[in-house]
């Protein structure tokens, strides 16, 4: 791994002084972040995503204005966050998502709703977000999950609470303009929000339930975070065993090779799915 990362670090060189770094972003840089979507061995990646994070990190400063390599940048450590934590380095996991977030929200930025993103008037947001059109939902989708990657780390801050309001909205408008987008993955985002929090506080079992369905249509039940997130929020809130076991043991009975473009999330998804159904008896 020591040559890999100097390998990289010299290539990222040579891009600065060419001065051809934003050449490359298609033929390399994204080639080699769907690269890391494809790994099964989690392992690998928390000790070798770095030297490619690195790589992504350098491009970016080198071109910050390129929204097509700041989403790239977004989803390599939304990813790696993930990653980490499934390896067991939660605290590793807290630090690599403030990237994620920096990047995500500069992706909303560009969307231009990043001054009403601090405004904290729900209003200015609903107008900015209206204005957003079909073309824009790979950064509004990916800035999103870029900043909701940090939120979810933040535990006991009742400032995220304000956040993922926003968050909400922008997933609500992802919706209206691609349902579909990423495997519905606005609708898992909508379903495991509402499904995760009492009623007082936002939650909404029936729309959860609702969001949850249409995610696993429009992903064909192939991406396994929409099952996990089903059993842990709704199926554990409603106590439902039975759906919370069936919904785990379907992730556990899940191919990998079926869908390699999302092995590395499918991978996440098992070994949390495993868990779960560990805990079972603590919860029902």
């Amino acid at each position: 791994m020591g040559k890999m990362k100097q390998r990289i670090i010299e290539f990222v060189v040579l891009l600065h002084l060419c001065g051809c770094a934003s050449l490359v972003v298609g033929s390399v840089v994204e080639p080699t972040v769907e690269n890391l979507q494809r790994q099964t061995d989690l392992d690998l990646v928390c000790e070798g995503a770095p030297a490619y994070l690195l790589m992504v990190d350098s491009l970016v400063a080198d071109d910050p204005a390129n929204s097509g390599l700041v989403l790239t940048a977004t989803r390599a450590y939304g990813s790696y966050a993930a990653a980490l934590e499934a390896c067991g380095r939660k605290e590793r996991a807290r630090t690599v998502s403030r990237r994620a977030k920096e990047y995500g929200l500069s992706l909303l930025n560009e969307c231009g709703i990043g001054g009403s993103l601090d405004s904290g008037s729900p209003g200015d947001l609903q107008t900015a977000l209206a204005s957003c059109r079909k073309g824009q939902v790979p950064a509004l989708f990916w800035g999103g999950f870029g900043w909701a990657t940090w939120l979810q780390r933040q535990e006991g801050d009742p400032a995220s609470l304000a956040a993922m309001v926003k968050l909400e909205q922008i997933m609500l408008r992802v919706v209206a303009l691609d349902e579909g987008y990423y495997h519905g993955g606005p609708h898992l985002f909508l379903a495991a929000y509402y499904g995760s929090r009492p009623k007082m506080l936002g939650g909404d079992p029936e729309a959860s339930l609702r969001h949850f369905e249409r995610a696993l249509a429009l992903s064909a039940r192939s991406l396994l975070a929409v099952q996990v997130a089903y059993a842990e929020t709704y199926a554990r809130t409603m106590f439902d065993r039975d759906l919370y076991e069936r919904l785990l043991r379907e992730v556990l009975d899940f191919p990998l090779e079926s869908r390699p473009d999302l092995a590395l999330a499918n991978v996440i998804a098992k070994k949390r799915a495993s868990e779960l159904l560990a805990e079972a008896d603590l919860y029902f």
